[in-house]
């Protein structure tokens, strides 16, 4: 098993301490990342969460994927890492194809 739990659907009004006594639950938490936009500092919605042992994760994919969290139903899955070699655009930035553009640019005359 992953080193970390992805926790989704969360609460903008969530808490580390709202996450922490939830997980505890199922074991000790070591720690506890919520995912906040770069550049704005807004809060996506998601999260990581850090248990003490594997099994520990294990029981809280089994017990807290589709728990009641601050009136959301929150998902609990094991963190998938992002392949080394794949490049991501900066936050806040976006392609030229999200732009209606074709990825060309254009000379200023």
């Amino acid at each position: 098993m992953k080193k970390e739990l992805y926790v989704g659907n969360l609460s903008a009004n969530v808490t580390e301490d709202d996450i922490r006594k939830l997980f505890s639950v199922s074991g000790t938490v070591t720690s506890i990342h919520l995912i906040r936009d770069n550049r704005t500092k807004e809060f996506k919605g998601c999260g990581y969460v850090r248990m003490s042992a594997p099994e520990e994760m294990k029981d809280a994919i089994e017990t807290l994927d589709g728990a009641l969290l601050l009136d959301r139903i929150i998902r609990v899955s094991e963190a998938t890492s992002q392949p080394p070699d794949k490049k991501r655009a900066p936050a806040g930035s976006r392609r030229a194809s999200d732009q209606g553009g074709t990825g060309f640019q254009r000379r200023k005359r």
